[in-house]
Formats: structure tokens, sequence, C-alpha cells
């Protein structure tokens, strides 16, 4: 039974987790804590880690993990930019989970411009309050309008579908992109001048950290709703705080923020918060703020945790590792995994 240390646990995930270990030869040991400098000790007797989007995979921890004989991370998400590639080379295997549910991601989106649109959460709030009113409440028709989608991998390919069911003309922007029917692939500065709605579904690289800061808000149309579900630091945060002051930006929402490690996932109703630029967006009328929730269906969770433990199970039987990330793969086109081979 291989021993695996479980960081950032939520009861969802035992839920789900716990159907594919134990009859994989796979012993769960949960932990509440985030993964970090002070946490990595919680891992020192076990033969594996499991983390996620907020835990910390910086050099300094990596080494740790090392020096406990550890040398498999496996991350359940499908990002990774949370973590020290070169530094994990040659000493821990990163692997992810490359898809669970691009469908969960993208109707969340969707969900997130149908409320901004017209105004569901502030509604809601209202009528709770018995103020039965519609003024302020005004939306528009979505048919017709323009939305640029940034990152066409799967879950912008399904929120493209999605959007043409709605009538909408499509522009795309992707440094790789994929020619389809009824979409339109353009410069990311023709896609902020011409879209009326944006949304994000692109990696957190070198080349799209803050691909939205002042220069690109500028450039976009008065009024344009803007939709990030995929990493908090695609946007710059300063930037998108006076674009929504001055009007620039209609609508914003965020499932996801720059600095999340600190506060998503977690319970500060009875504190104060320390973030003022996250202060600023939640009091903001036209801001609706998710605590990256977006994966958080049944279908997704299931996907996460069978991908998950089986990246594991292939791990110590020996095999192929299909889902393994390194910092390598994308130089000189060469990739030992093309030819079934562990990156190191």
């Amino acid at each position: 039974m291989r021993k695996v240390c479980f960081f950032d646990t939520k009861p969802y995930d035992k839920l789900f987790f716990d159907r594919f270990a134990k009859k994989n030869g796979i012993e769960l040991i949960y932990c509440e804590s985030k993964l970090n400098e002070k946490s990595a000790v919680l891992a020192k007797e076990c033969d594996a880690v499991v983390a996620f989007v907020n835990d910390v995979l910086d050099e300094k921890v990596l080494r740790m993990l090392s020096g406990y004989g550890i040398s498999l991370v496996a991350m359940r998400c499908a990002g990774y930019n949370n973590v020290d590639l070169k530094e994990a080379y040659g000493k821990v295997h990163i692997v992810r989970v490359p898809a669970y549910s691009p469908y969960a991601v993208a109707e969340f989106t969707m969900g997130m411009f149908l409320s901004l649109n017209r105004k569901i959460y502030r509604a809601y709030n209202r009528i709770r309050e018995y103020n039965f009113s519609l003024t302020g409440l005004l939306g528009t028709d979505f048919y017709g309008k323009t939305i640029g989608v940034v990152g066409t991998g799967k879950i912008g390919q399904v929120f493209i579908d999605i959007c043409l069911g709605f009538g909408m003309r499509v522009l795309a922007y992707d440094p790789y992109p994929k020619e389809r029917e009824g979409v339109r692939f353009v410069s990311f500065e023709e896609l902020c001048r011409q879209s009326d709605m944006i949304s994000l579904h692109c990696p957190l690289t070198k080349e799209s950290y803050h691909i939205v800061d002042k220069k690109a808000i500028g450039d976009m149309k008065e009024g344009v709703m803007l939709v990030n579900t995929s990493r908090g630091a695609l946007i710059d945060a300063t930037a998108l705080i006076e674009g929504l002051k001055d009007g620039k930006i209609g609508a914003a929402g965020l499932d996801v923020y720059e600095e999340e490690g600190d506060f998503f996932y977690e319970d500060y109703s009875g504190e104060v918060m320390q973030d003022d630029e996250l202060a600023r967006l939640i009091s903001m009328p036209n801001v609706l703020l998710t605590s990256h929730q977006a994966f958080l269906t049944r279908e997704a969770l299931k996907n996460i945790a069978e991908t998950t433990v089986e990246n594991i199970r292939q791990f110590f039987a020996g095999e192929a590792l299909p889902n393994e990330v390194c910092y390598r793969c994308s130089k000189n086109n060469i990739c030992k995994k093309e030819h079934k081979e562990r990156c190191f």
C-alpha cells in the first residue's frame, strides 16, 4: 500500500478520491493544510504527494519533498504554473489532469456572463428584501453580439460551441490557432477592439501574464464585459479596477484572482479582508466574484479523482506517464514521452 499525502483537502475531495484509491493500492493521508514550506513536513513518511492549484511547489518545497524521498507530485488539476518545473526536473516527476470536464468550466463561464448581463445576482438580493423594482436591471440580447475568446483549448472550444448556439459572432485569439467554421482568429489587439464580451481560457505563462493590462483595457470597447475562469494573473487587478471605475469595463466576472492562494477555498467571513484590491472588487456592484468554483461538478470531480489515482498507479507500476509535465518538452522538439518514456 503506497502512502500519499493529500494537501488542501476539502470534504468533496474525499467523497470522490476514496472511490478509486484503495482498490489501486493507495492510502491517502488527507491534510487540510495547503502545501508550502511549513506544511511540507507532513509528507515526510509518504511515497508521493497530491497537490492543487494554490499549493506552493517552489524550489524550496520541491527540495524538501525530494529530501524526504518523494519523487512524485500528482497535481489534481490541469494547471501547473505554481510548480517550479526546472527545479523538479531530475528529482520529482510532476503529473497532472489535463482534461477533467471542459463542459464544467465552459458552462460556468456562460453562467457568469448571463448573470452579469441580466443582473441576476442583484435581483436575487433585492427580492430577499422584498424589493420588486426592475430599475437598474436592464440587460441586452446576446444574439448578434461579438464575443472574444482568448485561448481555444478544450475549454475554449466548448465555450465557443455555447456562444455559437446563442447566435453570437465569435472572434478568437490563440498563439496556435485551430481553424474552425464560425470562428475568426485575430490578433489579441483586434479582439480587444471589436469584442462586446471577452472570455479568458488560456493557461498562465510568461507570455500571458497580465495579458489584460492597462493598454489592453484601453483598446477595449466602452462597457465591455470581461470574464476570467482561467488563472487570476492573466489580469492586472489594478488596471481592472481602474477600468471598472471609469466605465471602460461595464462588468467583470472573476472566478480566479491573482492573489487567491491566501483566501480562496477558506472561510474568512468573521475577519477583516486584508487584500485591499480584492475588497474593492467585491464591493463593486458590477463585479461577480466566485471562489475558483468553475470546475466544481460531480463529473469533473470524478474524472479528477480517477485520473489522479491512475497517474499515481502508473508511476509506481513503472509504466509510462502520459500526463507528465516537463519544462524540457517544448524545447528542441524533443519529448521522450512520445517514445513511451518518462521525462527523466
